[in-house]
């Protein structure tokens, strides 16, 4: 395998999860009784552009189709975070009528649907059939293509080059992230603002974020990959931001290369810590695999330690970070007997692999379970207040990444 990058051929490790079901491709009882598709989830690392990615396995289109079912209006904190964002992006660049917004991976129009209320004209691409649906409901327009340079070159042609181009957790899904970048060049207008939003590495690596991991995502990026990678399509790395979502995640601002504004400081700072933090060092990512399995190996005993106690466990979160720890420690219902996500897509179906049941968190009442397991841990904090009610009853909160801790 080479590089998706570079095309410099690959020859270090760095995680092996053995084989495991896409993330998101969630069951239904039916499903239950046919073959289950297994791909191999292992990482690389290129030591040249230090781009993180999954080993080659399968086409995107059979992890992004019609049923699948990530809904990002499902967490009221990032719906905050997509409102938060969009009122700055109105105000800092003066969009308006005249103006277009283009989001990229618009899911179910959570973002776009903020700029329509603006009254700023905007356009979503998002392959997957059931959250463009949603989108469309909110009189957002949806291209439903996958997105890359074809598309970006004939909306250019078209007239249709975006103020704001936005790519909100999408940089890492792309297989060919190269073909994938020269897309976005092809469709920022001269002079726009391109924002893209990822998981930091860095964060991956310091806090053993392995759950992160996932068929989905191809590629796990630090700043300085993304900046080579933006640079030789044509688009130069102006600005960046660290945020809190989803464990510690980067928001770029890009434009053009010949574009006037200038480079701030946070661009050779985040660079620099990266570079102290030993990002480009092979060191870091030759020890993670037995730090991810500690995480696993402490998950694992807990469970197995509350069955014997006779204590009832339960999950919260039907998440893919979820997925990929469950799989990875073999954790089944005789361990995990339910998991509540308030994602009205996912209830009644059954986790990949685990084949975890997905219940309504109001069938929390009835479980009553003694100890509720976060599996997406980046909101945890929500999660916590919306079922504040499980201390009634003595129940508790439990997290896995970094460390196992009981709230």
């Amino acid at each position: 395998m080479n590089c998706r990058h570079c095309h410099t051929a690959l020859q270090h490790p760095f995680l092996d999860l053995g084989h495991a079901p896409p993330s998101n491709a969630y069951l239904t009882a039916a499903d239950l009784a046919r073959p289950e598709r297994y791909f191999p989830l292992r990482l690389w690392v290129c030591d040249q552009c230090w781009l993180v990615q999954t080993e080659d396995y399968a086409e995107a289109g059979e992890l992004f189709d019609a049923e699948y079912a990530y809904f990002s209006s499902t967490s009221s904190s990032w719906l905050e975070h997509a409102r938060r964002y969009a009122e700055r992006m109105h105000e800092s660049l003066g969009l308006g009528a005249d103006s277009l917004v283009i989001e990229v991976a618009s899911n179910d129009g959570y973002l776009l649907k903020n700029f329509v209320a603006a009254g700023i004209p905007c356009l979503g691409v998002e392959p997957t059939a059931s959250t463009a649906d949603a989108a469309e409901r909110l009189g957002i327009p949806v291209l439903r293509e996958f997105f890359g340079e074809a598309l970006g070159r004939r909306l250019a042609e078209d007239g249709r080059q975006a103020d704001l181009l936005i790519g909100n957790n999408v940089f890492a899904h792309v297989p060919d992230i190269n073909d994938f970048s020269r897309g976005l060049k092809a469709v920022l207008k001269p002079g726009g603002t391109l924002t893209l939003e990822f998981p930091h590495l860095l964060r991956l690596v310091e806090l053993v974020q392995f759950d992160t991991v996932y068929h989905e995502h191809f590629s796990y990026l630090s700043l300085y990959s993304v900046e080579r990678i933006l640079t030789a399509a044509g688009l130069r790395v102006r600005d960046v931001e660290a945020l809190a979502t989803h464990g510690g995640s980067l928001r770029i601002f890009a434009c053009h290369q010949d574009d006037e504004r200038p480079c701030s400081a946070a661009v050779d700072a985040v660079l620099r810590a990266e570079a102290s933090a030993g990002l480009r060092d092979l060191a870091i990512y030759s020890g993670f695999q037995a730090r991810a399995d500690r995480v696993k190996d402490d998950l694992l005993g807990f469970l197995l330690e509350q069955k014997r106690a006779g204590r009832r466990v339960a999950a919260y979160g039907a998440a893919a970070k979820g997925n990929t720890i469950l799989n990875y420690a073999g954790v089944k219902p005789d361990l995990l007997p339910w998991v509540f996500d308030a994602a009205p897509s996912k209830q009644g179906k059954y986790l990949p692999g685990s084949h975890v049941p997905i219940r309504s968190p109001e069938e929390l009442d009835d479980v009553r379970p003694d100890l509720l397991l976060i599996l997406p841990w980046n909101i945890a904090d929500e999660v916590m207040r919306q079922n504040e009610r499980i201390r009634q009853w003595g129940g508790r909160f439990v997290t896995a990444v970094p460390t196992l801790e009981v709230k």
